[in-house]
């Protein structure tokens, strides 16, 4: 099941630019011109920008426009990531979810994974339901929270979200379901996520 759940949550994505000559490097990038990618991206990045820090991390993690270096994606997603760019909190949790590049360390996974989601982050938000919901890296099976969760990520666009939150709601009462519901729809980006409702009981 562990391998089935890294398989599912590592799954890369870019995210919006906060600079122009960033945007130019991810247009290169998702018209496959790593080359021109990596002169447009590496600039900013060395400087500091967090998306270009992200993109490169991916370049790296992918082996695109320049030799496949997980150790190389770990630190510049990390520094993306300590500046709180979601998209790169949520690749550290994976790369500390599944060892790579870094030992294995579920709870500090939960923690990056966390980080992201509480900014609205989707692959974060369907990652910390699949914990929840199979009681996996020391935290608790919670039905009530898995599908708050999944409900977040299928509202921003997570198609793997609302499969597992149907098929979820099979075994859950109609009273969790209402407070998995109203827990979701009072939820803002910026806010903490609760860490715990209640257990499964079926």
């Amino acid at each position: 099941m562990k391998k089935q759940i890294a398989a599912m949550m590592l799954v890369l994505g870019l995210h919006g630019p906060s600079a122009a000559g960033v945007a130019e490097g991810i247009e290169a990038y998702n018209g496959h011109d790593y080359a021109l990618a990596l002169r447009e991206i590496a600039p900013f990045a060395k400087a500091g920008n967090a998306d270009a820090q992200h993109v490169l991390g991916l370049m790296y993690y992918m082996g695109r426009g320049v030799p496949r270096d997980y150790a190389q994606a770990f630190a510049w997603h990390y520094k993306a990531a300590i500046q709180g760019l979601p998209a790169a909190q949520y690749v550290i949790g994976a790369m500390y979810y599944t060892g790579n590049a870094v030992p294995r360390d579920p709870v500090r996974a939960v923690s990056w994974f966390r980080k992201a989601a509480e900014q609205g982050h989707p692959d974060a938000q369907y990652a910390l339901g699949l914990l929840y919901r199979y009681h996996v890296a020391g935290l608790p099976e919670d039905a009530v929270l898995a599908y708050m969760l999944w409900n977040l990520a299928a509202a921003n666009g997570h198609r793997d979200a609302v499969a597992k939150r149907s098929a979820l709601a099979r075994s859950m009462t109609e009273e969790q379901i209402a407070e998995a519901q109203s827990l979701s729809r009072n939820w803002r980006p910026g806010r903490p996520l609760p860490t715990r409702t209640h257990p499964v009981t079926n």
